[in-house]
């Protein structure tokens, strides 16, 4: 079976957020696709199976299936506009977010995401604990999303893995007012057996939405503050959010699987 990494949200290898993509001729047992994921140990693996008119697309991290992921949405897509369907411009998706599209825009891929609809929930000590500072405010969507009071407390962050088990939500996402950026953020999934994750897209499905508002903008550019970086460029549209970035090709590999 092969397989590609790609770097998204980045226009060179070594950036962005690393997936795994496999398009497959049909499904391998869940037990086997969660084996991948584990075997390659990168924040998600992505696995897609042409069904009718649009592709079946789903997410694994080393922890289990996920129900939605940007970067390694934007990395399948340019898969199979690159290696599939070259002829294409556009990528539709299955998932369990419902159905999902990319769109290639010049040299960026353009997602059109659901919207998380934000929860004001209060700032906590234990919340203050987790992450190593205290945040300003504090919502929940489908992760935990805490605004700190500086971009470079949100540079500085050490949280403690073990505590933030404890907090609501499926991941953490802090952020703050940019410098450079409109915004910027980090990523943190230790429920899914990533300490950070480096790019996030779906995170990012809360992170532009509270700023957009917060800025009275319908645009905005992100940066993700992780090691590798990376920059994604958010429009809301309604309900809906158009996420883009770019992408790299790092690998092309064969699986041997039984």
């Amino acid at each position: 079976m092969k397989q590609y990494v790609v770097d998204a949200f980045t226009d060179e290898v070594f950036g962005g957020n690393p997936a795994a993509v496999c398009v497959m001729e049909n499904w391998l047992s869940d037990d086997l696709l969660l084996k991948i994921a584990c075997e390659n140990n990168l924040s998600e693996t992505a696995f897609a199976v042409w069904e009718q008119d649009q592709y079946h697309l789903r997410w694994f991290t080393p922890g289990g299936e996920i129900d939605l992921c940007g970067h390694a949405t934007l990395a399948t897509a340019y898969v199979i506009m690159r290696f599939r369907h070259a002829d294409t411009q556009i990528v539709r998706f299955k998932t369990k977010s419902g159905q999902l599209t990319v769109e290639k825009k010049g040299n960026l891929f353009e997602m059109d995401f659901p919207a998380y609809k934000l929860r004001p929930v209060p700032v906590t000590d234990e919340m203050a604990k987790a992450i190593g500072a205290r945040p300003e405010k504090a919502f929940m969507g489908r992760d935990l999303l805490c605004v700190m009071d500086s971009e470079e407390t949100v540079r500085q962050l050490r949280p403690d893995m073990h505590k933030l088990l404890g907090l609501d939500g499926l991941l953490l996402q802090v952020t703050a007012r940019g410098t450079d950026y409109d915004c910027v953020s980090r990523s943190f999934a230790p429920k899914l057996n990533v300490t950070e994750d480096p790019v996030c897209g779906s995170g990012h499905c809360h992170i532009m939405p509270y700023w957009a508002q917060e800025m009275n903008k319908t645009e905005l550019v992100a940066y993700q503050a992780s090691r590798r970086g990376g920059v994604l460029y958010g429009k809301m549209d309604g309900e809906r959010i158009r996420i883009s970035g770019n992408a790299a090709l790092y690998s092309e590999a064969t699986i041997y699987v039984k």
